[in-house]
Formats: structure tokens, sequence, C-alpha cells
């Protein structure tokens, strides 16, 4: 390497797309063995300083320098050559295909002959996978893995190329608590080796575990750098979003009226069973448990994604026999899909297309075409009522930020005009003031009497949003409980483990004392 005490340097970087600018002269410094994370809002650009890096994008104007060297214009390919690899925040991996091969896809060992060596690529396969604490068979399809093992897998592809410079995307979006810790062991030897990490996560308790350095940005531009230490919680936020943020769960109470949906003893042949709840008219419901304790496959089956193998959905007390998702959207429900990169948007298309898709026949004229007109009309209503920001409805949907995408999803399915609405993680990989627009539009839906149910991940977004909480553990509800002022992260965790019993008689003893 040329005498630099940096790995990585961006000078001035300009990236410009029909319409947008997406940086504005940014700069970045990232030095061997550090672990660099970068922080803003969506729209920030921070995804595509990455890709600027990684090679996806060429910058407009601007310097990149690597390894002492400065860079022209290179592909993905040549950047991994030159030991540069991205974790990438939305998951594209073969599905139909076992790990094994979309771990070495493209670079597969090969025997004397130049056929594939397949039981080599299994070896090869298992020591990465055990690098990851993943115990599975090399040869298991991804299609039979959770969101969770498809991400730590993306994470060992990325170490098995024993890059210089890891760049890492919203890696734990779809981890659980334990495979977070994991991780960062796994980025604390990477950084013993001498490897740097640029880190891009929302959740600020782990950028204060894992970051040794913090660079921030806000609309394009570059706000500032420094060490967790001095930049603590409220002036990170405050540079983050250019001011300070308050009620982050703004949670109104709403007039709350009778039943409109329930679930009696639905099962599942393989994910969950008896799940039994109800709700009621101007409700949120909050879902909360493990990954793998069969929340979203409880909303899945309920909107016609999966079959169910027993049990009843009633409708205004009225069963509904839910075969496909066109049952689901006759009886008035939608569903916001926690995997928006493969059943959410249709990157390709644009905006204003991915916010019709799902109520086309409303468009339609008399004679069968669809009115250009009826579509931008209702498209700019949308994009005003949910407060999507986008320069155009002619943009690809692929060119907005994750929060905004997500924004858009809520639109297309506010437009069926549903009274159920399931939201499965609606706030996964998003920024802390988009966040608080989204509760915002939830809390606001759930006044005009829409019923909620919500799945989510995060503990402090759950209490923070419901009225009631559901709690599973291993495909079975180990409570409902109501959201009041003396319920505990603690609590909710015993029912999530269904150790609550214990939990309870502690606490009965530690109030005895």
């Amino acid at each position: 390497m040329a005498d630099s005490e940096y790995i990585l340097e961006m000078k001035n970087i300009v990236k410009t797309f029909p319409g947008v600018q997406a940086l504005r002269g940014v700069d970045l410094k990232v030095r061997p063995g550090e672990i660099h994370a970068l922080l803003g809002e969506n729209g920030a650009g921070k995804s595509t300083l990455m890709k600027c890096i990684i090679g996806i994008h060429s910058p407009t104007s601007g310097q990149i320098i690597f390894d002492g060297k400065e860079l022209g214009h290179y592909s993905p390919a040549e950047a991994l050559k030159m030991g540069i690899s991205m974790i990438h925040q939305e998951l594209n991996p073969v599905l139909h295909r076992p790990i094994m091969e979309n771990l070495w896809l493209g670079r597969e060992p090969r025997n004397k002959i130049g056929l594939i060596d397949h039981k080599k690529m299994a070896e090869m396969t298992s020591e990465v996978l055990e690098e990851i604490y993943m115990m599975e068979d090399p040869r298991t399809l991804m299609s039979e893995l959770t969101i969770a093992k498809m991400q730590m897998c993306e994470i060992g592809k990325a170490i098995s190329y024993n890059s210089k410079l890891i760049l890492m995307d919203e890696p734990t979006s779809a981890l659980t608590n334990r495979e977070v810790d994991q991780l960062f062991v796994i980025m604390r030897k990477l950084k013993e080796k001498g490897a740097s990490m640029i880190y891009i996560s929302h959740k600020l308790d782990e950028i204060y575990k894992i970051a040794d350095i913090i660079s921030v940005y806000r609309d394009g531009e570059y706000i500032g750098t420094g060490t967790p230490d001095e930049l603590k919680v409220d002036k990170l936020i405050n540079m983050m979003v250019g001011r300070d943020v308050k009620d982050q769960f703004p949670k109104e109470v709403c007039p709350i009226g009778e039943v409109k949906l329930e679930v009696k003893n639905l099962s599942h042949k393989k994910y969950f069973k008896d799940v039994s709840f109800t709700v009621r008219r101007g409700e949120i419901l909050g879902v909360a448990g493990l990954i793998g304790a069969g929340r979203s496959e409880v909303i899945e089956t309920i909107f016609g994604v999966r079959q169910k193998s027993g049990g009843q959905i009633l409708v205004d007390g009225r069963e509904v026999n839910i075969r496909r998702v066109d049952d689901a959207k006759k009886a008035g429900m939608a569903f916001i899909t926690e995997d928006r990169r493969n059943s959410g948007i249709f990157p390709m298309l644009d905006i204003q297309l991915n916010m019709v898709i799902g109520s086309i026949p409303q468009f339609l004229s008399k004679a069968g075409f669809l009115s250009e007109k009826r579509m931008r009309v209702k498209c700019d209503e949308y994009v005003q009522k949910v407060q999507i920001k986008t320069p155009g409805l002619g943009q690809l949907i692929q060119n907005l930020s994750g929060g905004n995408q997500q924004k858009v999803l809520v639109a297309r399915w506010l437009m069926t005009n549903p009274d159920i609405l399931l939201f499965d993680e609606p706030t996964r990989g998003i920024d802390v003031l988009t966040k608080s627009e989204i509760h915002r539009l939830i809390t606001r839906l759930a006044g005009e009497g829409k019923s909620i149910i919500m799945v989510s991940s995060e503990l402090p977004e759950v209490m923070g949003m419901s009225d009631r909480i559901m709690i599973m553990h291993q495909g079975k509800v180990t409570g409902i409980i109501n959201n009041r002022p003396d319920l505990t992260q603690e609590e909710l965790m015993a029912y999530a483990t269904n150790t609550i019993e214990d939990y309870q008689k502690q606490q009965g003893v530690q109030n005895d004392h």
C-alpha cells in the first residue's frame, strides 16, 4: 500500500441521477482496521455512496482513492478483485439453488478437467458457515432458510472474499439480538486481521457498540465525523435530521369500536398452532416475539399468502374463507410485507405504476384502457397523504430510499380502501425521522377506524405503538396483554421466551422485599 494512513479516501463526490442530485460533494476517509459507521436518514445518500465505492455507480465527479491508488471507472467484479466487497441491504439470493452455489457463484472451485468440484465447494462452504456460526448443510436450498439466515449467508459470502474493505448496508435488519452479537464477534475478528468495515445501520445502540468512528450525512451532504464518545445520541440525531426529533412513537388515544377481525384456533401445519385473537376498529394490535416465533407466518396466513391447516377467520362476525390473496382483499384486508425488495416493490417500474398496481380496475375507462389522468390525480393525492419524497411519479421506485419505497407500498394498499391493515416490520431498515412519519401514519389510520395488526422485532416500537400486544413463542401465543404504563421490555421478553411464570415469581419475590 502507498504511504497513506487511509485505506479509502473519497473526496468531493458528486452523483447525479435524472432529476435527483443524490450526493453533493461528500467526503469519507477510512483507516485500515477501522469500523466506520455511516449515519443519516433515508435519502441522505449513504447507499448511493456505497454503490460508488463498490462500482455499481460511477461518481459524476470527485476522487476515489483505494489502497493508495486513485481509481477511475470500474465494475463490481473489478472492485472484488481489488479487495472491496459489499453486503447489500436488500437480499437477492438465487432461492432455488443451495447455499454453497450462492456462496461461490461465478468462482466455483474446479477439478483437473475443468468441471465444478462439488465436494470441494461443500467443504469450503462448511468452513465459511462455521465462521458465521451457522450449522446448515451446504446443500440446503436458500428458499428453505429464514430471511435472517439468508442475511447471514450474505455476510459469509462477503467474508469469503478476504477483502481489505467490507461495506455493510443494514446487515442486521433481519437478525435476532443473538445473531447481531455473533456478527459483532465476526467483525471484531476481521478488524484484528486488519480489514476495514463501513457499517450502515439505523439502530443507534448497535453503532455505539461496534463503531470506532461515525460520519453523518444529510440530504446528500457530508455533515461531520466523530467518535461515539464525541457524538452523544441527542447530538447525533440532531446532525442526522437537522433538528430534534420528538415523539418518536406518536401514539394517540383513538376511539376503539366493535370487533372487526376475529381469529379462532388458526393453525399452519409447519409454523404455528391454535392462534386466537381479536382486533377492534381503531385498535393497533402489536405482535411481538423472537424470529422464528411464527409472527409473520400468522399474518401471511390470514392474508392468504400461506394456507391454513385449521381454524377460522371472521370479519364483522362472519367467517371468511381465505384461500388466496384476492379473497383477503375482498374481505377488506391489506398487507404490507416485511421483504419489500422481493415481495413488495416492482423495482423496474415507476412510482405511479407501483402505487396503482393493486387497484387497476378503478383506473380503467369504459373502453378498458388505463386512464393516465385518473392515475396521476390519485397518485398525487397519496404522495401528499403519505408524504412520499420524490421529484416525480415517473421516477423508478428503485431510485427511492427504503423509507420512501415503504410509503409507496402503504399508498398502494390504501388505494384499495381496506378496513384491516397487516403491517409486517413496517419500519425495518428505515431511519429515525421516516420511522416517526410511518408511526404517525399508522396512528392516523387507527384514528380513522382501521383495524391494525403490526408485527415488529423492536420491542420499543411494539410498546410505543400498540393498544394491546400479542406475544408468540415457537408457533404458540404465550400472552395477549394490554399496553399499560408499567409494562417493561423484560416482561415482554419473558413472554417471548416462554419464561413468564419464572419472571412473575421473581417479581413477586422482589416486591415482597
